[in-house]
């Protein structure tokens, strides 16, 4: 979330869909769809310019409302956005950069944070959990005491508010049915 424009929504929408990093070769493969490159769309047809509908859609989704946040604050992503278009890029293909831009950014933080917590859990233990045993104390320490051998609380108190007392029927409601 220190990228500006990436807020605890698209942050965790993207570590939802992305998982572990290290399932990427490198950071082309995590790449959720916003490389511009040469395309057919059908066979036969000619080649187009532009995105495919291949990659997480979703992950593209939230890199785009991370872009599109930039562009409305004062930021890197809205200078980089208007040195594209003062180069003469179309509106789209400088957001489509810019996505590149923040998508390489989100991966090299992917990466950084897995360094960060696999450094961290080398001194963990079972589970990964610091301080964890792989004895159990949930019986007790004796193999013989079992969970049912344990004497159980008393009654449970009620939380429950207590009920109202029944509502008196309305006159309407008493009146005879007609014929």
């Amino acid at each position: 979330m220190d990228l500006p424009g990436v807020g605890p929504v698209v942050a965790a929408r993207i570590l939802a869909d992305v998982g572990d990093v290290a399932r990427f070769a490198d950071r082309n493969r995590s790449r959720p769809g916003p490389a511009p490159h040469p395309w057919t769309p059908h066979p036969g047809n000619r080649p187009a310019t532009g995105c495919p509908r291949a990659g997480n859609r979703r992950v593209n989704h939230m890199i785009h409302i991370a872009a599109i946040s930039q562009l409305r604050l004062d930021t890197e992503g809205r200078a980089y956005y208007a040195h594209k278009r003062a180069e003469g890029k179309r509106p789209l293909e400088t957001i489509r950069c810019l996505k590149r831009r923040i998508s390489d950014a989100i991966y090299r933080q992917l990466v950084a944070d897995a360094i960060t917590v696999a450094a961290d859990s080398t001194d963990a233990g079972p589970g990964g959990h610091h301080g964890a045993t792989l004895e159990s104390s949930a019986a007790g320490s004796h193999p013989s005491t079992g969970t049912s051998d344990q004497p159980l609380p008393g009654p449970t108190p009620t939380t429950l508010p207590p009920t109202s007392p029944p509502r008196k029927p309305h006159p309407i409601d008493r009146l005879p049915a007609t014929g």
